[in-house]
């Protein structure tokens, strides 16, 4: 069986149901009776060049779906715009006028070329697409670059409007390559590559200091509404590869997140203070987090109170990152249901990361995680969950990691329940995992059910979380502090020679 999960005018994304991780054995696709994809092996796959306002079959292993393609008022092309796609006119202004120009439920289209481009922004409405061997380049000069001011004050002095934001605080930063701003009912499709071009800039050098502004992400979504990517790859991007910010019914299907592993803070997708987001069927290989869930530090979280929420992760493969699926550690409004199933985690040094720390606040609140039926290979800590997370200025002062019980307060974050589910982590090294809560504020529950571990025979040694006064170790089992309920069930381990539980302050434990 399969089901239709995306289409436009000239594409459709199709996803097997089936429990496999990412991949599956071979299949054919028929469309309309024609063989148009031979020996796929993916569970999520997209055709393009499909007719607007169409009818299609589409045939998979005896089974068949019909859909109709969006209808599609024009199509204008970015080179009758003066777009020369040689790869070093700048076609900003070109490539802006055609999609400025584009009317609603019309398409822009970016023909075979290379795109030297600044910041484009958005407008609603409207599909984009990237044909195969469309490439977008990043402008290596950053005056070229418009300012996205963090913090505006409204006329009347009652409020705020906040368009740029750096790592969960409200800071001028530089438009993206892909920017949208209050933009809604946009598709984003093709094989073409938005590419950030940072390798050929100064974007990964002294990454920690503001040169103008803080440093722009390959796509950036400001309080955006019904925005979906489909099919295309994002590349060597300044920062973050992919930034939803405040906004809402977000969708990331079938795509290819690629920066070398040693760039800076090249992120895969970080959503922020979202509702409903879908990242189905990406491959990440990255040189930070492949995903890294948020909803801003204290100012943002305290002011607006606005959780990430209701995300789908499925039928991704994740690679090199520092964390696969991360939740943190800017989570001051919250983060609560989300569900992980059918991905694969390939060499991260964590896998499932859950990070906080004192001083996030009241409203800092995880809970309804589920991470389900993922296979993990050369991960070094598989399962972390850290409430001591030394970031910020003040990331290793007495007040973040002392383990003394502190007063409850305005400051104090707070974590669920949490279920890992059939979960086979082959070649673990540092340890399977490292669960530390406040004794002020225990992690309420954690399940681990029918979960194997299995060890390298040469462990690395390492830190599983970023916490001070935590020393390496390796080989280690399944350690837990300050949790208030703990259940594990058919959880295994092989070549391995250790104590499998270490448990300090666990109100209640049970194995089964």
């Amino acid at each position: 069986m399969f089901n239709i999960i995306f289409q436009s005018s000239t594409s459709v994304t199709i996803e097997l149901v089936n429990k496999d991780i990412y991949q599956t054995n071979p299949y054919d696709i028929y469309l309309n009776g024609i063989l148009v994809a031979k020996n796929v092996t993916t569970n999520v796959y997209s055709l393009y060049d499909l007719k607007p306002n169409n009818e299609y079959s589409i045939r998979i292993n005896g089974d068949e779906l019909q859909f109709k393609t969006d209808k599609e008022y024009v199509c204008l092309n970015v080179k009758d715009f003066g777009a020369k796609g040689d790869g070093h006119t700048i076609d900003t202004n070109f490539i802006q006028a055609c999609i400025y120009a584009c009317p609603d439920n019309g398409r822009v289209y970016f023909p075979e070329g290379e795109y030297y481009t600044g910041p484009i922004l958005l407008r609603s409405n409207i599909t984009i697409e990237l044909a195969e061997n469309a490439r977008l380049i990043g402008d290596t000069d950053r005056t070229h670059y418009p300012v996205l001011p963090g913090m505006t004050y409204t006329s009347d002095e009652k409020d705020e409007y906040n368009l740029g934001s750096w790592e969960g605080n409200p800071l001028d930063c530089f438009a993206s390559i892909i920017t949208g701003i209050n933009i809604e009912n946009v598709k984003i499709i093709g094989k073409g590559i938005i590419d950030g071009n940072a390798q050929n800039a100064d974007w990964w050098i002294d990454v920690r200091t503001k040169r103008i502004a803080w440093r722009p992400r390959g796509v950036f979504l400001n309080h955006c509404k019904n925005v979906s990517f489909q099919g295309v790859m994002v590349t060597n991007t300044p920062s973050w590869n992919l930034h939803p910010y405040f906004s809402t019914n977000i969708r990331f299907i079938d795509m290819r997140l690629v920066s070398p592993k040693n760039s800076p803070n090249t992120d895969g997708c970080d959503p922020e203070s979202c509702d409903f987001v879908d990242i189905i069927g990406v491959y990440f290989s990255v040189g930070d987090d492949c995903i890294a869930i948020k909803s801003g530090k204290i100012y943002m979280g305290r002011k607006y109170k606005k959780p990430s929420s209701n995300f789908n992760i499925r039928n991704c493969s994740m690679n090199f990152g520092h964390g696969a699926v991360v939740l943190g550690s800017e989570m001051s409004g919250g983060i609560k249901n989300i569900n992980v199933t059918q991905c694969f985690f390939n060499q991260t040094d964590r896998g499932l990361r859950i990070k906080t720390r004192r001083g996030r606040g009241k409203d800092a609140i995880i809970d309804g995680i589920k991470f389900e039926n993922i296979q993990m290979n050369d991960v070094l800590t598989p399962l972390v969950i850290n409430m001591y997370y030394f970031c910020d200025p003040d990331g290793h002062s007495e007040y973040v990691h002392t383990k003394e019980k502190l007063p409850v307060d305005d400051r104090t974050p707070y974590l669920g329940n949490f279920i890992f589910k059939d979960i086979n982590c082959k070649n673990v090294n540092v340890a399977a995992g490292t669960f530390y809560g406040l004794p002020e504020a225990p992690i309420e529950s954690i399940c681990i059910e029918n979960v194997s571990f299995s060890y390298t025979d040469n462990p690395v040694e390492g830190r599983p979380a970023m916490m001070d006064f935590l020393e390496p170790m390796k080989g280690e089992g399944l350690i837990f502090n300050y949790v208030g309920k703990v259940a594990l069930k058919n959880v295994t381990f092989s070549n391995f020679k250790k104590e499998k539980v270490l448990l300090d302050s666990v109100n209640e434990f049970t194995e089964d």
